[in-house]
């Protein structure tokens, strides 16, 4: 779905790819950005080169220099000439600007607010909301309705690595309006919530309960099933409430043992 070449900071960020050169090129850019940010607080202008590349790098999560300009409330005869000169005058593109300028473009900031929606970005957080959901009660066909996506498509998002930044937005505020909802209070038939939690129970997905705000996007972490998943104590949890056990309590508890066994 992605063409997106490694060492770009839109790899790392967009499809949270963390090799070496991804991992470098983010932290360079950051770097940069930075640096101009503070330029801009002292001088009475600033390189427009770091500005310039990140009104660029902008562009690769689907904001055009016209709805950056805007974004950041500047003329767009200006990021125009930061871009690309003044061709019919044989004008190159500008190479200092006025710090409020600098400032107020580099504050436009890839967020899902300012993204295109069709920009391809990590669908960790959406992928985990939609089968918390399912995991709630909620059948599959009642989710793709509600966010206005074809039946058929729908169980692809349940399991794709990558999804449209729109698709993300919708999700978002889907979970949000239905996360503490009981399905059934909302015309759900009883049996195909039972269905669709029983089908959630059989794939392994997390339920709300299991996700913070703070982790749910995250794709290094993993779901608290019990309270204390990843601890020793998780096995014992899991068994008492007769959910099968996660992987990170299993690792735990076979680390757990293993120093114990080193102890004696």
């Amino acid at each position: 779905m992605s063409t997106r070449q490694h060492g770009t900071n839109a790899k790392y960020n967009l499809e949270k790819c963390r090799c070496y050169p991804c991992c470098r090129a983010a932290s360079e850019y950051e770097r940069n950005r930075r640096q101009a940010i503070a330029y801009g607080r002292w001088h009475p202008f600033v390189d427009a080169e770091p500005i310039r590349a990140h009104v660029r790098e902008l562009g690769e999560y689907g904001i055009g220099w016209m709805r950056v300009a805007k974004l950041a409330g500047v003329a767009t005869g200006g990021v125009s000439k930061l871009l690309y000169g003044t061709k019919p005058r044989g004008i190159p593109p500008t190479r200092r600007v006025r710090p409020h300028v600098a400032l107020a473009l580099l504050a436009v900031e890839p967020t899902l607010d300012n993204m295109g929606a069709r920009v391809p970005v990590d669908g960790t957080g959406t992928r985990r909301r939609l089968q918390a959901l399912v995991a709630k009660g909620w059948p599959q066909v009642e989710l793709a309705r509600r966010l206005g996506m074809d039946q058929a498509n729908f169980p692809r998002t349940l399991a794709s690595n990558l999804v449209h930044v729109r698709t993300v937005r919708a999700t978002n505020a889907l979970y949000d309006e239905l996360w503490k909802a009981d399905p059934t209070d909302h015309g759900v038939p009883a049996h195909h919530a039972e269905a669709a939690r029983r089908r959630a129970a059989k794939k392994g997905w997390a339920p709300v309960g299991a996700w913070d705000d703070d982790t749910v996007d995250n794709p290094a972490a993993f779901p608290d099933w019990t309270g204390q998943c990843g601890t020793p104590n998780g096995c014992r949890i899991h068994y008492r409430l007769n959910i099968p056990t996660c992987q990170p309590c299993l690792q735990a508890r076979a680390e757990h043992r293993a120093a114990a066994q080193e102890a004696a």
